[in-house]
């Protein structure tokens, strides 16, 4: 990291801080943190204080302020995202403008400019996708990969993508929102019990895009393996971690656009994808504009394969979810101020 200039689209989220955080840590001597929200660049160059980070204000939809932030840059991480499922079914157009016409810009300025490395940050909402963001999240992927297909693999800029399910107690997920309900005595509101969500801390959502600057070839996605838990099961850990076993829970139904479970990986992917341990490689379709094979020819491989998803992974039960929980600095934080 000692010659890096790496460039967070997204910078001020959770994720874009913690791998600011962390790239900080790993002594990386510029990170450019770009995003369209002033107040938080303040907030975020107040509290660190650092010259190793420079703010750039600007959007992903606008190709001239994504052009200066990247020029000069070595590696971008793209995370800049619409990602709330009812907002972007009530605003599809606002999630096509953001998370694919803003993508291409980053990916096109990305390799307009040289850069070594591009990893572009995905969801398990796009695989077999019922929402306006995990459709428009699969747009992001397919452009990522029509460019990388189209450089080729003797290209300057290694094009990537990472995907992931929910990240615990980031901005806008759930946990936050039910230890809020919690303390301010309001009853837990859930959709349906039974629905499984994958669990990723943070840290290993910054752990998998770090892979794939290490490992990727041209247009590569790759995926870190995750435990996964019902939404019950989720409300009785933290229910009980705060004291409140009692507490009362609302089953408000199904929201606009969700599932019962998440796909990470399909099948017909996992017939092409590389088991790594922890992660799934999963390598890109090269075939070019004359492949026959597309039209002509099937895939036996997929027959008897399984996706690989929520309810078929790893399953936590209550006692692994609070552990897990109490894993997470954020969570660990809300109960210290709890119980002092």
């Amino acid at each position: 990291m000692q010659e890096e200039r790496v460039l967070i689209t997204g910078g001020t989220g959770s994720f874009g801080r913690t791998m600011l955080h962390d790239l900080l840590r790993r002594g990386c001597p510029e990170i450019r943190i770009f995003s369209r929200d002033e107040e938080k660049q303040d907030m975020l160059r107040n509290t660190l204080r650092s010259g190793n980070v420079r703010f750039y204000i600007g959007d992903v939809r606008d190709r001239d302020s994504v052009d200066r932030a990247m020029a000069g840059a070595t590696r971008v991480f793209h995370a800049a995202a619409l990602k709330q499922v009812p907002s972007c079914e009530f605003f599809p157009m606002e999630a096509v403008r953001t998370n694919v016409l803003g993508s291409e810009n980053v990916v096109r300025a990305a390799v307009a400019a040289g850069l070594r490395s591009a990893v572009f940050l995905s969801t398990d909402k796009a695989v077999f996708p019922v929402n306006a963001m995990g459709i428009s999240k699969a747009m992001m992927e397919k452009l990522a990969h029509a460019m990388a297909r189209s450089i080729g693999p003797e290209a300057p800029t290694t094009v990537s993508l990472v995907r992931y399910g929910n990240v615990m107690a980031s901005r806008g997920s759930v946990i936050p929102l039910f230890i809020r309900q919690i303390k301010a005595g309001q009853p837990i509101t859930i959709t349906e019990p039974s629905m499984t969500r994958f669990l990723m801390p943070l840290r290993d959502s910054v752990a998998l895009v770090h892979h794939a600057f290490e490992n990727a070839r041209q247009g590569d996605l790759f995926v870190r393996k995750a435990p996964a838990a019902t939404l019950a099961d989720l409300v009785a850990a933290l229910k009980e971690l705060f004291g409140r076993p009692d507490h009362p829970v609302e089953v408000i139904g199904w929201r606009h656009g969700e599932k019962l479970y998440e796909t990470l990986v399909s099948a017909q992917e996992l017939t092409k994808s590389e088991d790594m341990g922890d992660y799934f490689r999963v390598g890109m379709d090269g075939r070019d504009l004359n492949y026959r094979p597309y039209f002509s020819e099937g895939d036996l491989e997929t027959v008897g394969q399984n996706d690989y998803h929520s309810h078929n992974t790893e399953r936590l039960d209550v006692a692994a979810v609070k552990a897990l929980l109490l894993t997470l600095p954020e969570v660990v934080a809300e109960l210290e101020g709890w119980n002092a």
